[in-house]
């Protein structure tokens, strides 16, 4: 009997999470655990740190990359409607950490609501787009917020305000076992003017990704800057392919997945190219993409 076969009803034991990645890579979670209620998810997170298992969240799957061999211990997925709820009262909008940023920027705009509307285009969880303050330059899903609802390890709920958190660039000090929910302060404005911005936000963040039928994630963090997307064109890696692991040609700081491709694949195109930066450039590229 495992640790967690108090929880059968939500535990998937051994459940190959290539299916949930936005890559469709990645071997198997010991335990994969979709709570049905914040009751269930407290007792789940205490019970994992009673037992010392350790403990990830899977939000989206966009920007994180299982290897092969799978992970130990527990993988957390947010995604029944206890935690994917996005309501908007006044000016404030409030989100489950399981909703997608897509749900969270349409029903702002249906309200009227501004701002999110740059963050069209990223894919992922409410969440996970909060730990890691996703965005560009034209602006990022931390202006907004102003608390964070969040569990702590013993599976109690605390409130995170607006002055507590610390947000950089792709960064933020949300270090907590779990996001639960997010309140965003936004402002009024023409549903019209609102739609026009996400259509051209929406645009421009296509127009130099890869495809969008092909599986691909952003992998290194801006070297301060510099852009790691021209520094890797610059060593002439642009479309250099490692078994199904491919360089885009749209935008080298991306690696495109072909159908034969694995983890593996990936992690050996990561090495060459940071080796090759770093021999031509002397910079070492940091990671973006979280490697399970």
């Amino acid at each position: 009997m495992h640790a967690l076969a108090d929880f059968a009803d939500v535990v998937k034991p051994n459940e190959r999470l290539a299916p949930y990645m936005h890559l469709r890579l990645g071997g198997p979670a010991e335990f994969l655990v979709q709570p049905r209620s914040r009751e269930e998810l407290s007792a789940v997170v205490r019970r994992c740190f009673q037992e010392r298992l350790p403990l990830r969240i899977l939000g989206g799957g966009c920007n994180v990359l299982v290897r092969d061999e799978g992970v130990k211990g527990v993988v957390l997925r947010l995604s029944e409607p206890a935690f994917t709820q996005v309501t908007v009262e006044g000016n404030q909008v409030r989100a489950g950490s399981g909703a997608a940023v897509s749900a969270l920027i349409s029903q702002a705009a249906r309200h009227g609501l501004a701002g999110l509307e740059t963050l069209v285009g990223i894919p992922g969880t409410v969440g996970g787009a909060l730990r890691c303050n996703a965005g560009d330059r034209s602006g990022d899903i931390s202006q907004f917020v102003r608390h964070v609802e969040v569990l702590d390890s013993r599976g109690e709920t605390q409130v995170r305000e607006r002055d507590e958190l610390r947000f950089g660039y792709h960064s933020s000090n949300l270090d907590d076992p779990v996001i639960l929910t997010t309140e965003f302060r936004l402002e009024s404005d023409a549903p019209d003017a609102i739609v026009k911005r996400m259509r051209r936000a929406w645009i421009q963040r296509k127009a130099s990704q890869p495809l969008s039928y092909q599986p691909a994630c952003r992998v290194f963090r801006n070297p301060r800057a510099l852009s790691a997307a021209a520094l890797i064109e610059q060593t002439g890696l642009a479309r250099t392919r490692v078994g199904g692991a491919e360089v885009s040609e749209r935008d080298s700081n991306y690696i495109v997945i072909h159908p034969d491709g694995s983890s593996r694949d990936v992690l050996r195109l990561i090495d060459l190219i940071r080796s090759r930066v770093q021999e031509r450039f002397n910079v070492e590229l940091e990671l973006e993409v979280t490697i399970w």
